[in-house]
């Protein structure tokens, strides 16, 4: 089936360049190209030493788990928990965060002869976050403690509920607080206002790591014994698009190294099951392939059986879980296309709809499951904020996604009066509401968005780097620029710009709807050096450079593996016609 991508003009801007004597400098001391010296002080990297940490990230650098405000009290609860043999559930979200989150402290706690259970919610049955029956199957099951994994932030309720029934509760999470915090032994989130923890922007499955951080200094046990556990932070990092900056650096870069050469057996059959076994694994390959696939157990089924895949201790087990999932993910899959396809025509179909700055759709048949993923497809087709909603358990309930630039959290919380419920942050959220509210809400967000967004906001934009000419693009140019990894939010793998360039005439249409570019290109003033590109969704382009016309080109520099054989690629992220281009 093919999906519908919507054609837009891009808006290409090129970031501030650093003062060319700082360059000099910085390229001098570290003896680099004067690009790639840019692109250290665009991140703010001044120094040798500061270029030191950024290239060679030390675990040494962690900070101080107790400089985050409750860690002491969450260490002694678990102290007495474990000295009196008290029942601990570990209870998470069913996300991929969550999961992961759950299957490092769960387990290292298992390690330590904790009598520890874990548990995930039903994301049909209970929805989001901590639910009023995981606190019952506590009572009843005679558990004590519940720690929460990437939730439980805004649970004062539930947690009043607990504490009414003698149960205990740590709270680890990452989201915003509300001005009132639950009424828990710990809360540890360093959003807090009154956390003076030097990193805020940590995982959920990074704040527990933190936790078991703690708990090993006060005990006196090597964190050698804890670092094996970091493969699990990164693929929380990756999918929970936390940046990746400051310490989620440190955690992704050892992460990145424990996944590549020693993953715990759950990741080694997801990494086969991608096809990933002779990469080398990288962020990206985490976000799009290893993440989606963790997920789909809660989407399709339960996020129960991710958590049996990454606790799984040997490897046919972890093989026989991980098949099913994989199986849950080509379901999901199959169901998101579907879908997806069909909020397409949604929009396309109906006037009134497509002249919106909002979308919002909704149908009680959709899957719960996907909704989330439909509405980011939708941000990316029509490029504003979306929202998906189905119906589950009597409520309209869904997922909403916005576009760099707009706070899609305010405009959720300035409906609130017509939801049951609603969380998430300034580019994703999920909300509740009944379906008698529908209608109401649809205009108040429609008027919210129209009042707040302008036609800046709604242009994609691409952010250039820095220009580029193909003859840099060297095996030493791309080894160092390599060493700028891991990519992600707040370290972006970065975009160049060359122009003037020519497909060599190898150029054809690829993907099985024809969507895609493979190109050859060289440049003018290089005529016999060709690089290889790719260009997705982009095959418009294709009768204009097949007849020897010149474009620019603005692009990541990357590695393509083709039979274990690894090879400089360009990905294309835009095409300007050199025709258009004033």
């Amino acid at each position: 089936m093919k999906i519908f991508v919507l054609a837009l003009d891009k808006k290409w801007i090129l970031k501030e360049q650093g003062n060319p004597i700082a360059v000099r400098h910085l390229a001098s001391e570290l003896g680099i190209d004067h690009t790639l010296s840019n692109l250290l002080i665009q991140r703010n990297i001044n120094t040798f030493d500061e270029a030191k940490n950024f290239f060679r990230p030390e675990l040494a650098n962690l900070h101080d788990p107790f400089l985050m405000k409750d860690m002491d009290k969450a260490i002694d609860r678990i102290d007495r928990a474990i000295a009196k043999q008290e029942k601990i559930m570990v209870y998470g979200d069913y996300d991929v965060d969550g999961t992961t989150a759950v299957a490092l402290v769960y387990s290292f706690l298992k390690e330590l002869g904790a009598n520890v259970a874990f548990y995930i919610p039903d994301r049909y049955d209970e929805g989001y976050g901590i639910s009023y029956q995981g606190i019952n199957y506590a009572k009843e099951h005679s558990i004590s403690l519940i720690i929460a994994l990437d939730c439980g932030i805004k649970a004062n309720e539930k947690i009043d509920y607990a504490n009414d029934r003698s149960i205990d509760f740590i709270v680890c999470d990452h989201h915003l607080p509300d001005e009132i915090l639950p009424k828990a032994v710990a809360v540890l989130d360093p959003k807090r206002h009154d956390c003076n923890y030097p990193f805020n922007d940590l995982s959920g499955c990074g704040v527990g790591f933190k936790m078991m951080q703690a708990y090993c200094i006060k005990h006196k046990m090597p964190l050698e014994q804890l670092y094996p556990y970091l493969d699990l932070v990164v693929v929380s990092i990756s999918a929970d698009l936390v940046s990746i900056t400051g310490e989620n650096r440190i955690l992704a870069h050892y992460g990145l190294k424990q996944l590549n050469t020693k993953p715990r057996r759950g990741l080694l059959s997801m990494i086969k099951l991608a096809g990933l076994e002779k990469h080398h694994i990288a962020i990206d390959d985490i976000v799009f392939k290893i993440g989606p696939r963790i997920n789909a157990a809660g989407r399709m089924e339960s996020g129960k059986a991710a958590v049996e895949l990454l606790v799984a201790e040997n490897e046919e087990v972890a093989t026989r879980i991980g098949l099913t999932i994989n199986t849950h993910n080509n379901d999901r899959k199959s169901v998101d296309r579907e879908t997806t396809q069909e909020a397409i025509n949604m929009v396309m179909n109906d006037a009134e709809i497509m002249s919106k700055k909002s979308t919002v759709l909704y149908n009680p048949n959709w899957h719960k499951g996907v909704v989330g993923i439909v509405a980011s497809r939708l941000v990316e087709t029509f490029y504003r904020p979306s929202i998906v909603l189905t119906q589950s358990n009597g409520f309209i309930t869904g997922s909403a996604r916005s576009i760099p630039g707009f706070d899609l959290y305010e405009a959720i919380e300035n409906c609130s009066d017509l939801l049951e419920t609603f969380g998430g942050h300034m580019y994703a959220a999920g909300l509740t509401l009944r379906e008698e509210n529908f209608e109401q809400f649809c205009h108040r967000f429609e008027t919210y968005v129209v009042e707040h967004i302008s036609e800046e906001i709604l242009t994609p934009q691409i952010d250039i780097d820095a220009y580029l000419d193909f003859k840099q693009i060297t095996p030493k140019f791309f080894r160092l620029l390599k060493q700028f990894q891991p990519f992600g939010p707040g370290n972006m793998s970065p975009v160049f710009l060359t122009e003037n360039v020519y497909d060599n005439g190898n150029g054809r249409v690829v993907g099985s709807d024809a969507g895609h570019l493979k190109l050859e290109l060289i440049q003018e003033d290089e005529p016999y050096r060709p690089i290889s590109a790719i260009a997705f969704y982009q095959s418009e382009h294709f009768d204009y450079l097949q007849s020897g016309n010149s474009a620019d080109v603005c692009y990541s520099v990357a590695e393509n593996y083709y039979r274990g054989i690894a090879n400089i690629q360009l990905r294309v992220k835009d095409i300007k016609r050199r025709e258009e281009i004033v």
